[in-house]
């Protein structure tokens, strides 16, 4: 039986590891064909592997998403092989460090929005006319309920994710009632990942959900026909 995503076209930044692997995974499963890309090569060929051996297919796509022409490159690519994309998930992020507002590094903090916003905004607009080629094109960003939400020394980071909600929903007001084009907030909350042992070292990764609910609620939210602007809050 044909799976829900059967002949769609995904990309999934910051696939190697994750949420952004579970998410890919999840993907494949259904039927898509998904282009994962990280920084870490090897990385990248694990999650591939398993995409395969579960049945799946995949494309790899190393890259920095802060480096250059990247995106613009990346674009191109995708839309010499697949000429639309249906489903962009937005999940690459950096964490950075955890400091009261006052002693946040400068040079750190500019790492941090050139990759969590400003790589985010070049992403949207390289693959704004691919989405639109797509009957259904859908595209997810992840957040972090301390973008809604602020908490002390979680200053840059969260400053981070309150701009890309904006930028997001900004664009999915601007799309609402131009056609099938949507897009919607993930916040998946506490979920056990790399980055979520490096905020918090001392706590048990095994009272945490894994990243792979966040991959299904993912998939379930795509099976609803949720309104342009939709938050996921994956308990």
């Amino acid at each position: 039986m044909p799976g829900l995503l059967e002949g769609q076209v995904a990309l999934v930044t910051g696939a190697s590891r994750g949420i952004g692997a579970a998410t890919a995974e999840a993907f494949a499963r259904e039927g898509a064909h998904v282009v994962l890309t990280a920084r870490t090569t090897g990385a990248l060929e694990e999650v591939e592997g398993r995409i395969h051996d579960a049945g799946g297919t995949a494309t790899i796509a190393p890259l920095d998403l802060t480096d250059g022409d990247s995106i613009a490159r990346l674009g191109v690519a995708v839309a010499e092989r697949w000429k639309t994309l249906d489903l962009l998930v937005l999940n690459a992020a950096m964490l950075g460090s955890l400091s009261p507002v006052p002693h946040i590094d400068g040079k750190e903090f500019n790492q941090l929005l050139t990759l969590n916003l400003l790589a985010q905004q070049a992403l949207i607009a390289t693959f704004d006319p691919l989405l639109r080629n797509s009957p259904a094109g859908r595209l997810l960003a992840v957040t972090s309920s301390v973008g809604a939400h602020p908490r002390a020394f979680w200053g840059a980071y969260g400053a981070s994710k309150a701009a890309l909600e904006t930028l997001v929903l900004s664009y999915a007001d601007e799309n609402r009632d131009l056609g099938s084009l949507k897009a919607a907030i993930v916040d998946p909350g506490a979920t056990a990942t790399a980055m979520r042992a490096r905020a918090f070292p001392g706590e048990d990764p095994a009272t945490l959900k894994p990243a792979s609910a966040v991959g299904d609620a993912i998939v379930a939210l795509l099976k609803s026909d949720f309104e342009s602007g939709y938050r996921l809050e994956v308990s």
